[in-house]
C-alpha cells in the first residue's frame, strides 16, 4: 500500500475524515431564516393589518396578526427588556456553539435556533414601541392556542432536533455516547 503524505493546502488533508466545519452552514441556514421570517412578518403587517382572522384550515390554523411584547402564550409582557437580554444571550451562545459541529443534523439544528434566537433579536431591537423593547410580529394562529410566526416554528423544530439527537446519543462533534 502507497503512503501518501498530507498536504497542508488541503483542508481535508490535515483533519482527519468526517470532520468537516460546519460552521459556515450553520450560519447560511440562520441568514435565511432571518430573511424568510422578516419578509413573513413584513408581508403580514401590511396584508393583515385591521383584518379580521383569515382561515387557513377552519378554526385549525388561520392568519390573525398581533404583536407580542411577551414570550410564549405572552408572558412577561412587562419585561420585555429582559427577552432581549435574553435574545442577545442565546444568539451569542448558539454562534459560539456553532464552532464545534461536525455532524450535518446539529448544524441543521443549530441553524434552525440561531435564526430563530437572531430574528426575534431584532424584533426586541428595532420593532415599536422602540429600542430593546419591540414587540414580536405574530400572525400564524394554531386553533386559538397561540399565535406565532416562522422563527417560533424552526425555533420549535431545532430544539426538538436537539432532543433527538441527544435521546439518541449524538455529540455536537459527531461522535455517540451511546452504541
Amino acid at each position: 500500500m502507497q503512503q501518501v503524505e498530507a498536504d497542508p493546502s488541503r483542508p481535508e488533508a490535515v483533519r482527519p475524515p468526517g470532520t468537516a466545519r460546519w460552521y459556515p452552514q450553520v450560519l447560511t441556514l440562520a441568514v435565511v431564516i432571518v430573511l424568510v421570517d422578516q419578509l413573513t412578518k413584513f408581508w403580514a403587517v401590511s396584508a393583515l393589518t385591521g383584518r379580521e382572522p383569515f382561515p387557513l384550515l377552519g378554526d385549525l390554523l388561520s392568519l390573525r396578526l398581533l404583536y407580542n411584547p411577551g414570550a410564549a402564550f405572552s408572558i412577561g409582557t412587562g419585561v420585555t427588556w429582559i427577552f432581549t437580554i435574553v435574545a442577545a444571550v442565546a444568539v451569542a451562545a448558539i454562534t459560539r456553539a456553532a464552532w464545534k459541529v461536525r455532524n450535518r443534523a446539529w448544524a441543521v439544528a443549530l441553524g434552525l435556533l440561531l435564526g430563530g434566537a437572531a430574528t426575534h433579536l431584532l424584533d426586541r431591537l428595532f420593532r415599536a414601541p422602540g429600542f430593546a423593547r419591540g414587540h414580536v410580529v405574530d400572525f400564524i394562529d394554531y386553533a386559538g392556542f397561540f399565535v406565532g410566526n416562522v422563527a417560533d416554528i424552526c425555533l420549535v423544530v431545532g430544539g426538538a432536533l436537539i432532543v433527538l439527537l441527544y435521546l439518541r446519543g449524538v455529540e455536537i462533534d459527531g461522535r455517540r455516547d451511546r452504541p
